[in-house]
């Protein structure tokens, strides 16, 4: 296809592309050229009832390499602030362990001044409780605040380095149009994140307790009736803990379904938000409320099964980890008072026998339960592989997209004849060439996410001056080639100039409106403070908005500060207006309006072309209006089957459109 500067031109084009040529020379001093990363799209092929299956989701080597992978995320050093939460609680749980041992010696000696009518003794253990009642409270209480602070910070340090891999070089985009591995991305960075953070500071709590209080019972027991009571009771833990961990393998399986289910299940419900008016022409309440249903019945048959599998293993926990468990410490620490040979027990005298094995039996019970809270950790172990695995696979997508490595799965190739269709795995990698003042595509391919081949090879070039017409039917690869433009789609192959990204401006038919005052949307995606940092005031931004005619929305909102739902307080065509005053406010190089002037007026529209020009600024205009071919120099017509025509807009040009 010959580029610009091969076609013939009228002379009053002659003139702008003299001065367009000189600008080129002057800005070729500044070329800038990058490599594009090197991309690699995976197409897999497959069809609608073959199920793929991925990786195990268990408590395994798999899920230990993920987690530790988080956990340095998590705990980028050992002085972040997470390790000092983690102290914290760690010097709690042995304070509180500490503080139980202490209240069973206590109420152990209270309950002996009872019987022995000991009235000193008995007041005397009583003021000790009084003294360290507060002392207790504290420790109580800082448990619980270094275990919410440690939950919050671990899902501030996560949440974090998420969005800034989530929200880099359009990667939300990437994940959602050219990745398919992933669905409901909002859910995973939302509810996942905090699940994730929760069932680990809870683990790391539930965890280090109950191992801190067999350490200290263990001690404390050896001390009194020897080393076989502990070491028994340990020995039983060993064993309960692998039954119970084989047996919950499923668990973790469930929970990662669970949360996918929980997602697809909010999908269907708010894409019927986001498509409420289509919905309603379409009077498709019926057909909506069958998707709604269908999602929510398999996430309440999921769950029904995991209620059920989480009965059994409940019945087997109880019985292995706490009955029995109390039954072998009680077994193991009557042993010496039941030995009339013992050499400290053989001869003691009732009352004797009676304090220590209330004392010691107590111990053991407690050290019973706390192995048991061992065994049981086994459980929420298994929840948090499930929600690791989520986590692991969330970042590995995010990895993949930000090096340019994109996965897809196709249903068909064989059913559309009428286009190429790119197949399996291939690497290719485009160059990108940063220059102001020109836009030139060089043997690039257009191709969609899908594999379709729309434009085979576009070569073209654009100098600032000439704006360009582009037109042709739906589906030719008119926004697919505005999306490579952007970076939004990976460039294959071939060679792109063009500016910097803060000098290519983009105005779909539907104008994006953000949250905050009307003086955010007229200056998204600038803030307040980018604006003063400017040197521009509310006056400036007055003439924005004169010059698309909408002055009078200033006052009708209540001023620059008002805050509203701007989608719905603006008319089609205001908000049409609003997006034609950003360009005006950010003044690129380039800006590419897809029919962004269709709820205007002929007469407004006019004067926003006019007023482009003025300001320097080049248009590739996608519109289908022939009341806008006079405000181009070129047009570029693709006929949606490969084929394309670059060429000047002269008095013999075939005007088409309505």
């Amino acid at each position: 296809m010959p580029s610009v500067l091969s076609v013939s031109i009228t002379g009053r084009q002659k003139a702008a592309l003299a001065l367009s040529a000189s600008a080129a020379a002057i800005v070729l001093l500044r070329k800038k050229k990058t490599q594009s990363k090197t991309v690699r799209l995976t197409l897999a092929i497959s069809n609608k009832k073959k199920e793929i299956k991925g990786k195990e989701v268990a408590v395994n080597f798999n899920f230990l390499c993920g987690l530790w992978k988080i956990l340095k995320i998590l705990i980028p050093s050992p002085f972040s602030r997470e390790v000092y939460y983690m102290l914290l609680v760690g010097f709690m749980l042995a304070a509180r362990t500490y503080c139980d041992v202490w209240m069973i010696q206590n109420m152990t000696s209270i309950e002996a001044s009872i019987i022995g009518r000991n009235m000193n003794a008995f007041l005397g253990h009583l003021s000790q409780i009084v003294i360290n009642m507060l002392p207790i409270s504290v420790v109580n209480n800082l448990l619980k605040y270094g275990l919410c602070k440690l939950k919050l910070s671990f899902r501030s340090r996560l949440t974090s380095h998420l969005y800034s891999r989530y929200i880099h070089d359009f990667t939300y985009y990437k994940m959602d149009n050219l990745d398919s591995r992933l669905t409901n991305a909002d859910q995973l960075l939302t509810q996942d994140v905090d699940l994730f953070c929760s069932n680990l500071s809870n683990l790391y709590s539930n965890l280090s307790k109950p191992i801190i209080d067999v350490g200290l019972y263990a001690l404390r027991l050896t001390g009194s009736v020897g080393a076989a009571a502990p070491t028994a009771m340990l020995l039983y833990l060993l064993g309960c803990s692998l039954v119970l961990t084989t047996l919950r393998r499923p668990a973790a399986g469930m929970t990662a379904r669970e949360q996918h289910l929980e997602g697809h299940y909010r999908f269907t419900n708010s894409r019927l938000i986001a498509n409420a008016e289509e919905v309603a022409f379409y009077r498709g309440s019926e057909r909506e409320n069958l998707n709604i249903s269908s999602a929510f019945n398999a996430l309440a048959n999921h769950i029904h099964d995991s209620i059920a599998f989480r009965f059994k293993m409940g019945v087997l926990d109880n019985v292995i980890a706490k009955y029995l468990a109390t039954m072998v410490g009680f077994w193991m620490v009557s042993r010496p008072f039941m030995d009339p040979t013992h050499p400290t027990y053989g001869r003691a005298g009732h009352s004797k026998r009676l304090e220590a094995y209330y004392n010691s039996g107590r111990m053991m019970v407690n050290m019973a339960q706390a192995m048991g809270r061992v065994a049981l950790a086994g459980r929420e172990l298994a929840q948090l592989a499930g929600f690791t695995s989520r986590i692991q696979s969330l970042l590995t997508v995010l990895e993949d997209v930000n090096k340019g490595v994109y996965k897809r799965t196709l249903v068909s190739v064989e059913a559309d004849g009428a286009k190429n269709k790119l197949k399996g795995s291939f690497m290719s990698g485009g160059v990108v060439i940063e220059r102001d003042n020109v836009i030139k595509f060089d043997d690039v391919p257009v191709v969609t996410p899908n594999g379709d081949v729309l434009i085979e090879s576009l070569t073209m070039e654009v100098v600032s001056g000439f704006n360009v017409l582009v037109c042709g039917p739906n589906g030719c690869g008119k926004s697919s080639m505005f999306r490579i433009l952007g970076g939004l789609w990976p460039l294959l192959g071939g060679e792109l100039t063009k500016p910097r990204g803060s000098q290519l401006f983009y105005v779909p038919q539907r104008p994006y409106m953000t949250l905050g005052t009307l003086r955010d949307q007229l200056v998204y995606p600038d803030t307040a403070e980018m604006v003063v940092d400017k040197g521009l005031g509310d006056a400036d931004l007055d003439e924005l908005l004169e010059a698309v005619q909408l002055s009078y929305i200033v006052e009708r909102e209540g001023g620059w500060d008002a805050v509203a739902d701007w989608l719905d307080v603006l008319s089609g065509g205001e908000k049409q207006r609003l997006a034609m005053a950003r360009i005006f406010y950010h003044r690129p190089q380039f800006a590419i309006l897809d029919e962004c002037t269709s709820a205007v007026s002929v007469d407004v529209e006019g004067f926003i072309y006019s007023h482009c020009k003025e300001l320097g600024i080049t248009l590739f205009t996608v519109s289908h209006r022939k009341s806008l071919w006079k405000y181009h120099e070129f047009y570029l017509h693709m006929d949606g089957r490969g084929g394309y025509q670059f060429k000047p807009i002269t008095e013999c040009t075939n005007e088409f459109g309505s």
